[in-house]
């Protein structure tokens, strides 16, 4: 069946050319015109992946993003922005969105990501459900045979479980978004390769954005603001010209 797209974007005129576009695709498109009704229609009908516009009247995309992560919604969200700057981009990450796209954009871009975020989160565990108020606690699975141990990675005074999608730098647990995560997964599973921009944004994202895109760098540096503390080497080294290697010094 045809992945389902929550569409939400002010401009009349990039709503309907951006719902007509991925129709074509094959999308099931719902499209809204702000905020509002986005979270309306994403508690009426969960999409498959939502595309946010930022800038939206009344309640915005990094609004709607707070509001479904806070529930505990975990649907994939691409954001739409015409915000060029760094900290801009950072906002729309630190509100729970998987990527962004930096408008004008090519409408072959956004297929890619979308692509990239419907398979990732197919491969992802099913989330704990909580059960509801006053309902009996679930009887737990018996645990998985061997130690929890084998089930980790380790590197560079990281740990990690890929499995519960949990991350340790020592004993301080680190909060990351789902892309986060698994760039720093491909990190740690080659630590002390040096990885090009071409293979990361392969393997992460599932297709090249070329050498002009600062997705990859905005991401590394994201990453860097949660792993890194005062006192402690910095562990993601950029390799000018080539890509990034975690090591501890």
């Amino acid at each position: 069946m045809a992945p389902t797209v929550l569409l939400a974007e002010d401009d009349r005129a990039i709503r309907h050319a951006l719902e007509r576009a991925l129709t074509l695709e094959g999308y099931r498109v719902t499209a809204v015109s702000d905020g509002v009704e986005a979270l309306a229609q994403a508690h009426r009908t969960p999409p498959d992946v939502l595309v946010l516009d930022v800038m939206m009247p009344g309640i915005d995309g990094l609004q709607v993003c707070r509001v479904l992560r806070a529930e505990g919604d975990r649907t994939p969200i691409l954001m739409l922005t015409a915000l060029v700057e760094t900290a801009d981009r950072i906002a729309g990450l630190d509100a729970g969105a998987d990527d962004y796209v930096v408008k004008p954009f090519d409408v072959e871009e956004v297929f890619a990501r979308l692509r990239a975020l419907l398979r990732r989160a197919a491969d992802a565990p099913e989330p704990a459900v909580r059960p509801a108020a006053g309902a009996p606690a679930p009887v737990p699975e018996p645990a998985p045979a061997g130690p929890v141990e084998a089930r980790m990675i380790e590197a560079a005074g990281l740990r990690m479980d890929p499995r519960a999608r949990r991350a340790w730098r020592g004993e301080r647990e680190l909060e990351l978004t789902r892309t986060e995560f698994e760039l720093l997964e491909l990190l740690v599973r080659n630590a002390g390769i040096v990885l090009d921009h071409s293979t990361i944004y392969d393997r992460i994202w599932g297709y090249d954005f070329g050498p002009g895109s600062k997705n990859l760098a905005v991401y590394v540096g994201y990453l860097r603001r949660k792993l890194d503390q005062p006192g402690a080497p910095q562990l993601i080294h950029t390799v000018r010209g080539v890509g990034y290697v975690l090591r501890e010094n």
